[in-house]
């Protein structure tokens, strides 16, 4: 379901802007007025051109869809300026051809025209959620940074109380060696003194 809907979106959409815009040359000339009815059709036609370049767009990317839009408005005022010459007679175009040449150019680039506002309006929406991800993304990982940063610090300082404490134990380590070292020489000073003169109490005469 979903491939057929593709297709459709694909080929249909942009099969049915072409027709708008030809079918647009068949409508009466004086639709430029500006009188009610006038204006009813222009934007219907108008909605459903908007309408068109919205599905390409979201179908067929920005670019892509840009080229499809711009060779429809190319090829449908191509024909339009055909066929208005050769049946000038259907389209009461025997006086002043070039201004009804210009006329009906005129009709197909501006429903072509509502189509790109229509791919415009989409891709802005579409690069405004974009946007919108993007942020959100990055505050979290702004949030990460942070979070990541205390946790950082935090185990800094503790490593930093754990060397510390290293350091105090080792030093007091020290200084204790350095005291039993101290009274050991003491003790054998005594020792060796004791012994010395109980050496020379044996070795007097009697």
């Amino acid at each position: 379901m979903k491939i057929n809907r593709d297709h459709f979106v694909r080929y249909v959409v942009p099969a049915v802007l072409a027709v708008l815009i030809f079918a647009s040359n068949f409508l009466n000339k004086k639709l430029f007025g500006f009188d009610d009815q006038n204006f009813a059709v222009w934007f219907v036609l108008s909605v459903l051109c908007f309408a068109c370049g919205w599905y390409i767009n979201q179908s067929l990317g920005w670019h892509l869809g840009g080229r499809v839009v711009f060779s429809i408005i190319v090829a449908s005022t191509f024909i339009s300026i055909l066929l208005i010459t050769f049946f000038s007679v259907y389209f009461e175009a025997n006086q002043l051809i070039t201004e009804n040449l210009l006329l009906y150019s005129l009709r197909n680039i501006m429903l072509g025209a509502m189509a790109f506002f229509g791919m415009a309006v989409a891709e802005v929406i579409l690069l405004q959620k974009e946007l919108a991800v993007f942020q959100e993304k990055q505050k979290i990982i702004e949030d990460t940074g942070k979070d990541l940063k205390k946790e950082a610090e935090l185990e800094l300082r503790e490593a930093k109380i754990k060397a510390q404490k290293i350091l105090n134990d080792a030093e007091a380590e020290a200084k204790d060696i350095s005291l039993k070292k101290d009274r050991m020489e003491k003790e054998l000073k005594n020792f060796i003194q004791t012994e010395k003169e109980f050496i020379k109490k044996y070795e007097k005469p009697e």
